[in-house]
């Protein structure tokens, strides 16, 4: 299974105490693969600058640059399929360049995509992806 984790979901993922750390901990088995582009890879960095050490930062980003599980790619093409926040956009296009099941993000402004007929993409909550992977 290929997914794009939504800054959201890997901030809350990664905390200790946190109900969703199974989706790190899989991750880190390989259980699936993670889907990212130079632009969601920087989103990354920038957001857990904010609630992590600098120390923890530098270990999460090694591991996503260097698992074998994860999937790096370049879109190419622009959708511009979420019009409330563009900046979502770099998630859309990602997974669809990368063929991902799953877009995983507890954004409301995803929810769009289960109007649109193509391209198709599956945007599931955090929790719906939790009782799929970690089960």
């Amino acid at each position: 299974m290929k997914i794009v984790l939504d800054t959201n979901c890997l901030l809350v993922a990664l905390a200790q105490k946190s109900p969703y750390r199974c989706i790190w901990e899989t991750f880190r088995q390989g259980k699936f693969s993670l889907c990212y582009s130079t632009e969601i890879l920087q989103e990354y960095e920038e957001v857990l600058l904010r609630y992590y050490p600098i120390s923890t930062v530098v270990l999460t980003m090694e591991m996503l640059l260097k698992s074998p599980n994860v999937v790096q790619n370049v879109p190419y093409y622009r959708w511009n399929l979420i019009t409330a926040d563009p900046d979502d956009n770099k998630f859309v296009d990602c997974a669809l360049n990368a063929g991902a099941d799953y877009i995983v993000t507890n954004d409301r402004h995803f929810n769009i995509l289960a109007k649109i007929e193509f391209p198709p993409i599956d945007a599931i909550d955090i929790e719906k992806f939790k009782e799929l992977i970690c089960s």
